[in-house]
């Protein structure tokens, strides 16, 4: 019978391992399936919401993912051409005590090790390397994973969290290759004693300028910093991990004020991104089969939600399946839960890099006098949509569905 087999997940990324220890943690079984040879995840920082400790919380590993976290004091908006701030968020106890949680930034690696010791050590939880799915079939009763190798792996249901460029996505939704922004990021990990002294803020720090932009933070109890630079250099394909020489990183930031140039200069071993995201779509769903996360609903950066928004969707995928007897009333709560609020990111997330992150001229004079004059309590208003949600508003109790 189905409910005796395991729910497939493709992917083996944040999303894929917070569905499958969200699944564990209702006493669902599944099969982590990997096309890399081994688990991990290559990247640098990522930045934590509130809605991100929700969502560690309901999962069962808010412990582990808060000690790994560095917690920072503020958000700072610079002027990367006149050297000045703009405005901040202050991230201090009346954050938290708006939002229930707090802000913080974390390694990339550091966040998916956290899942990925949770799913090693719960026994509902199975995990397989070099499974790349590639396709799928299904009849009234279970899905297929049909391997690039060839062997076939039966499910009760299958999830696609296999990314951008997800095989699974091919087939649900069937949109063709992602949109390339345009937008060329670079990464560079260094040690904080590398970092200009001048600017080791505890604060995610933006320094916005004319097509382009320099973040900072640091990672691992300040023993690192994370630098993000990104120049909207109109590249026309995209590129994931690159090496890139100093050279190229310094090209796009040349007319940018000295302050903020110099974090640049300090960067080692950089690497190249070419952002890319897609489209929301109405319908995630192919009978047995759904998508999560980047798979479902890849955005750009700027909204520094894309991990989040993953481990909100376990959260909700795992809370459906829970409280619904057949999958297809789960997957249509699921899907009606995410849709929108996902979709929203997305598009602000587009909106957020035309206007505050790159604008000239007096678009970027008009940014700077409407964000300078909010205050704190404003700017709480602004995010209470997004950081104020567990990701589940909306949802049907179990107990509403057994009444």
């Amino acid at each position: 019978m189905s409910q005796d087999l395991p729910i497939l997940i493709a992917g083996g990324g944040i999303g894929g391992l917070a569905t499958a220890i969200g699944l564990a943690q209702k006493g669902i079984r599944s099969l982590v399936l990997e096309r890399a040879p081994e688990l991990g995840e290559i990247g640098a920082g990522i930045q934590l919401g509130p809605n991100a400790f929700h969502a560690f919380d309901y999962l069962g590993v808010g412990d582990q993912a808060r000690a790994m976290a560095v917690y920072i004091d503020n958000l700072r908006l610079m002027d990367a051409i006149a050297g000045t701030e703009i405005t901040r968020i202050p991230l201090d106890d009346a954050f938290r005590a708006r939002f229930k949680n707090p802000y913080a930034v974390i390694h990339r690696g550091d966040l998916h090790g956290v899942f990925l010791k949770a799913c090693i050590d719960h026994p509902l939880v199975a995990l397989l390397t070099s499974s790349e799915v590639a396709d799928y079939e299904q009849d009234g009763s279970s899905v297929t994973a049909i391997l690039a190798s060839g062997e076939q792996i039966k499910g009760r249901l299958l999830i696609g969290a296999d990314g951008l460029w997800s095989n699974i996505r091919k087939r649900v939704v069937g949109d063709g290759a992602p949109r390339v922004s345009g937008h060329t990021t670079y990464r560079s990990v260094i040690p904080t004693e590398e970092m200009p002294e001048d600017l080791r803020w505890n604060a995610a720090t933006l320094w916005a300028g004319p097509k382009c932009h320099v973040v900072h933070y640091p990672l691992k109890g300040w023993k690192m910093f994370n630098l993000v630079v990104t120049y909207h250099n109109d590249a026309p394909s995209p590129e994931a991990g690159v090496s890139v020489t100093h050279e190229e990183v310094k090209k796009g930031f040349e007319h940018v004020a000295p302050v903020a140039r110099q974090i640049i200069d300090r960067g080692q071993n950089w690497k190249r991104w070419v952002l890319c995201d897609r489209d929301p779509v109405d319908n995630w769903v192919d009978g047995r089969v759904a998508l999560l996360g980047d798979a479902a609903h890849p955005m750009l950066q700027y909204f520094a939600q894309g991990a989040c928004m993953a481990m909100e969707d376990a959260v909700a995928l795992a809370h459906c399946l829970d409280t619904r007897a057949d999958h297809e009333a789960a997957f249509a709560d699921y899907q009606d839960l995410r849709r929108l609020r996902t979709a929203r990111v997305q598009l602000q997330s587009r909106e957020i890099g035309q206007h505050v992150y790159h604008p000239a001229g007096a678009h970027a004079e008009l940014r700077n006098a409407v964000m300078s004059a909010k205050s704190p309590e404003n700017w709480y208003d602004i995010v209470d949509w997004l950081y104020g949600s567990t990701g589940l508003e909306g949802a049907v109790s179990a107990e509403t569905h057994k009444a």
